[in-house]
Parts: structure tokens; C-alpha cells; sequence
């Protein structure tokens, strides 16, 4: 995704969003890092497994997870707001939080070089978690006659990630069989870029975000935490310093050994706000809306081809199968709306509706974000699947046999109609 130059202050207080505590806004600042939110099974217990119907055995899984944490992409990501603070060090005007927030912003900038966009060490760790607990969930899929395939985009991070996934998994299953590769020959699915959709929602961010944004007042409250003068701080620090400053406090959950300052810089308003301003973004991106032509989700309906294909391939054979990918956020989030888990395929009139319906990219498409499709069947062949996003149970747009648990012929029908007039 393209780095949209946004905020140069911050937003006023706005509700929390419906069917959310809102508490957990008020408290969760790491959630409201949005797409830069560590992901949430690194120092958590992931959930439950919710056991399939008897006489059901797993024999099938199919994979799309996005790369780990990251180096921010771009440099000036980093050095804007050292330069802006700077500013104000010059002059004998920062706080002593303000000194220690640049300090901390410097040791980063430093440490950046070379390293942009590039997969951190927590991201590494990330995707071995999953892929040890993709062997604890479903030990059945990782025997010894188990072949796992792995693909990534050609992105260094996600193949890195990819890595790091098959990992986790030897480490748990060191017999299974394991392949990867990272090639152009499989952007096409694993990355594809529907321009014609692109330019719909290019559209659609000058008017309807531009008003969205309009709609929401701005406040600098954070920038007397840091600078001892408001008037030089309004004159000479804020222009340019928002996105930056919230970006790459934000993202330093995302580093082993970075110091936390993003909840002492920012209130959970300001922090909420921010999200809000950035989640619109995402939701005009996936949503299924006359906003954008009610195009955005099938921008993955090649991905989604290429699982049903991978799976029409597995159900025809005898032995357990694993198809792991590795790519992006902007590929992850369209391909959830698309198969339309817990509902957030449907049609959406406005981007506040769909935010407050789910389409929250603190949930869907945190750092290491994947959406897991694990096949069973029974003695007489009868297929079904069950929807894990970011290892957690999910619903899909069907009438379900038993628990989270659907008859996979059923939705296979669907959605091959469902993409059939774009193809």
C-alpha cells in the first residue's frame, strides 16, 4: 500500500465504535496501532479449538497470512519526526518527555538504515508461534506423510516470514515435507493487481474519504507533552509531523527492546481518533459498497480460485496437505470480505456503518494477520470446512452443520457464482 501523507493534527474525540467495550478503546493502545498492531497471539493464549462433529477428521488446510512485523517502508517514516523535534531542541523548548521521545526517535532512525520495510525480529517470532500451533491445533495435518507447500510474494519480508512459519512447524513436526518458493509466476493470486479497482478506489479517497475526513475535527493536545511553547509548537513542530509520529510510536511494539511511549505521547482519544482517520482508508479498500462500485472484494477473486482449485486437488488425494501463503494486508482484508467471514461481506453504505459492523483493522489485519481454512471429513467423504482469522474461530455465509463447522460443497457452489461474473 502506497503511504497516503494524512494528519498534520490530530482528530477530535469521537465514539467508540458499536459491538466493541468501550474501555477496551480507552485502554488498548496497542490495538489502536490499527495494521501496525503486534499480533495478538505473541504473548497471549491463542483460543480454543471448538472440536469438529463426530466421526470428522482433519485432512486439509489452506493459508493466507500476512508478513510479520515490519520496519516501517518509508524513510521519511522515521526521519520526520527526529527532524521536527529537533526543531524545538534547537530552541530549549522540549519537555522532558519530549527529550525522551526524541532520544528514542533517533536510536530508531539509526537502526532503520538498511532495514526498511523489512521483517523484524518479533515478526520472525510471529510467524513461528503459528506455525507451532497449526501443529497443535491440527496434529492430524502434520504426519510424516504430510506434504506442507509454502509460497510467497517476492517480498523480502513475506518470504521471511514464510520461513520462519515452516519453522514453527518443523520444530513441532520435524518428519512432515516441507517446499517454498517466492516467484512473479505467482503474483498473479498471491498479490494480483486489479487496476481497473484500484482507480475505483482512488476515486473514492478524493471524495468520499477526503469527506469522511472533513467531517472530524483536528486537535494537538499530544504536542504539549512534548514542547514547552504551544505557539512555537503550532508554528514551528506540527506542520508535517503527524502521520510520522504516530506511526513509528506505534510501531515499535513490533521490536524487541524498543521503549513503549506511544501511551505517554498520546491519550486513548487521540490514539482512537488517529485509528478512525486511518481506518477509513482500509474499510473504502475491502468494502462491498456503491461507494466503490461494489468492486473491492473481488480484487481477490483470483486467490480464491486458486484455494478452491488446491482443495478440489487435496479432496481427491489420500494424504494430509498443507498449502501455506505469505503476502499482504491489502490482499488479507479484501480476501476476508470477500468470503464474507462474520459478515463483513456485505453490502455497506457508509464507511462509519461498515467500521462499526466490524471492518476494524486492529482486528482483521494486525501485523502477522492470517485467515486459516481447515478441511474435515468423515468415512463417507463428506466435506466440511471451519474459518479461523488470526486463529479464531469465525462465521462464513452459510448455514453451519455443527458449531463453526460448514459443508464445504455448499460453499464452494457460492462463491464460484459469486466470482464468476468478474472472471
Amino acid at each position: 500500500m502506497k503511504i497516503i501523507t494524512i494528519l498534520l493534527s490530530f482528530l477530535a474525540p469521537a465514539p467508540a465504535v458499536a459491538a466493541l467495550p468501550s474501555a477496551d478503546l480507552e485502554t488498548d493502545m496497542h490495538r489502536l496501532s490499527g495494521n501496525l498492531r503486534e499480533y495478538p497471539w505473541s504473548v497471549a493464549e491463542a483460543p480454543a479449538q471448538t472440536p469438529p462433529p463426530a466421526g470428522y477428521q482433519p485432512f486439509h488446510l489452506e493459508h493466507y497470512g500476512r508478513h510479520g512485523s515490519r520496519w516501517l517502508i518509508g524513510g521519511n517514516d522515521y526521519l520526520v519526526p527526529v527532524k521536527r523535534l529537533e526543531t524545538a531542541e534547537r530552541h530549549g523548548k522540549l519537555t522532558p518527555l519530549g527529550k525522551e521521545t526524541l532520544e528514542a526517535l533517533r536510536k530508531i532512525e539509526k537502526a532503520s538504515h538498511g532495514r526498511l520495510g523489512e521483517l523484524t525480529d518479533k515478526g520472525a517470532l510471529q510467524h513461528q508461534g503459528i506455525g507451532r500451533r497449526m501443529v497443535k491445533n491440527f496434529p492430524e495435518l502434520f504426519t510424516d506423510s504430510t506434504h506442507v507447500d509454502a509460497k510467497s510474494t517476492v517480498v523480502i519480508r513475506c518470504i521471511l516470514s514464510m520461513l520462519n512459519g515452516l519453522q514453527g512447524i518443523k520444530e513441532v513436526a520435524p518428519d512432515v515435507s516441507t517446499s517454498s518458493d517466492a516467484s512473479y509466476a505467482e503474483m498473479y493470486y498471491m498479490n494480483y493487481d486489479d487496476k481497473p479497482a484500484w482507480k475505483i478506489k482512488d476515486r473514492a479517497e478524493e471524495t468520499v474519504l477526503a469527506e469522511y475526513r472533513e467531517n472530524l475535527n483536528p486537535g494537538q493536545g499530544y504536542l504539549e507533552k512534548l514542547v514547552t511553547d504551544p505557539q512555537f509548537a503550532q508554528d514551528s513542530v506540527a506542520p508535517g509531523l503527524m502521520p510520522y509520529l504516530y506511526w513509528v510510536l506505534a510501531n515499535t511494539q513490533g521490536h524487541s527492546g524498543q521503549p513503549w511511549l506511544f501511551d505517554k505521547v498520546f491519550t486513548p482519544d487521540e490514539a482512537r481518533q488517529f485509528w478512525r482517520y486511518d481506518n477509513g482508508m482500509w474499510v473504502l479498500h475491502c468494502i462491498d459498497s456503491p461507494l466503490t462500485e461494489n468492486r473491492m472484494p473481488y480484487t481477490q477473486r483470483k486467490l480464491l480460485r486458486n484455494i478452491i482449485e488446491s482443495t478440489d486437488s487435496a479432496i481427491n488425494s489420500t494424504r494430509p496437505s498443507v498449502n501455506l501463503r505469505y503476502g499482504h494486508d491489502g490482499i488479507l482484508i479484501n480476501f476476508i470480505t470477500l468470503l464474507d467471514v462474520s459478515g463483513l461481506g456485505k453490502e455497506f453504505k457508509s464507511i462509519r456503518e461498515a467500521e462499526d459492523a466490524g471492518l476494524r483493522s486492529y482486528d482483521l489485519i494486525p501485523m502477522a494477520g492470517n485467515l486459516q481454512l481447515v478441511f474435515y471429513r468423515n468415512k463417507d467423504n463428506d466435506i466440511l470446512v471451519k474459518a479461523l482469522l488470526n486463529e479464531q474461530e469465525v462465521t462464513l455465509p452459510a448455514t453451519p452443520v455443527e458449531g463453526p463447522y460448514y459443508r464445504w460443497a455448499d460453499l464452494r457452489d457460492k462463491y464460484l457464482a459469486k466470482i464468476a461474473p468478474f472472471d
